[in-house]
């Protein structure tokens, strides 16, 4: 059986992917920040692991908890999905360094902590582990608003791309998640959140920047339309593989009636054949008679 171990599993997309992994078969152990609200319960082939990853002592826990629970196998796939961002918002002028620190301790160097204590289990599966780690469009985008989260997205790639070429002798693949638009709870309320953020910015950031945030509200309003975009074409993906289910099955039902309908051709042909033959039978009795 496939194991597999997420961070932040609480909600959001960590949440979901932890239930379609043991959906799908394997034994998954979902990171979970302690006291956060969760669906998630232990049982079956799922096991809800407490995990801080902005505390080292918590996430050395966690690994140990992973690692007894495994007795001596290891890890097939890590995947470091847990981050914030709603912390440290605002034109980098007058960003909260204090909170830019906090949200680096989660993002960023939450995932180098998680990395350094499960790569043991990880290098135990190789040549066939690997190692997911969470991006973000937003390193592309470059969204306005939001530039230390894009820091913390940047440093994790360059840290991916790193791994990458650190753990290739082992044949462990280590990958940058990328995802765009995404309808979560972090992405939720995307433009009440631009709009907090910029109301806790001072009077006069707010005066001499007033045109940023005319941008930043677009950009969140271009980001929720993406992620409902993105819904809508998920349910018409799901749609289509129900039509061309039906469309097979009724395929499937056209090529037995044809091929009932062959059948039943070759029978009347065999019947026409036979009749044909009793009539000259009948023709011929008819003639000695006379």
């Amino acid at each position: 059986m496939k194991t597999a171990f997420l961070t932040g599993a609480n909600v959001g997309q960590s949440n979901l992917l932890a239930k379609s992994l043991v959906e799908s078969g394997w034994r998954v152990f979902a990171g979970v920040l302690p006291g956060a609200p969760t669906d998630l319960q232990t049982g079956g082939n799922l096991t809800v692991v407490e995990q801080d990853v902005s505390n080292t002592d918590s996430v050395r826990k966690s690994a140990q908890v992973v690692t007894e629970a495994l007795a001596g196998q290891g890890l097939d796939l890590l995947m470091n999905i847990a981050g914030v961002a709603n912390i440290a918002a605002g034109v980098m002028e007058a960003v909260d360094l204090a909170q830019a620190e906090k949200m680096f301790q989660i993002n960023t160097f939450g995932q180098l902590r998680v990395v350094q204590a499960f790569l043991p289990l990880i290098r135990k599966n190789a040549p066939t582990s690997r190692i997911a780690n969470y991006s973000s469009g937003a390193i592309i985008a470059s969204p306005v608003g939001a530039g230390v989260y894009n820091m913390t997205k940047h440093a994790i790639h360059g840290m991916t791309l790193t791994l990458r070429q650190e753990l290739a002798p082992f044949g462990i693949q280590v990958t940058s998640i990328i995802p765009g638009g995404v309808l979560t709870g972090m992405s939720a309320n995307s433009h009440e959140n631009t709009r907090n953020s910029w109301n806790k910015q001072s009077q006069e950031i707010r005066d001499t920047s007033a045109s940023v945030l005319a941008m930043a509200t677009a950009m969140g309003d271009m980001s929720h339309r993406a992620a409902q975009s993105a819904d809508v074409a998920r349910q018409s993906v799901a749609a289509a593989r129900k039509g061309a289910a039906a469309v097979q099955n009724s395929i499937s039902g056209m090529n037995e009636i044809r091929e009932q309908i062959q059948d039943t051709s070759k029978r009347i042909k065999r019947l026409g054949e036979s009749s044909q033959e009793i009539g000259e039978i009948v023709e011929l009795i008819s003639d000695i008679t006379e």
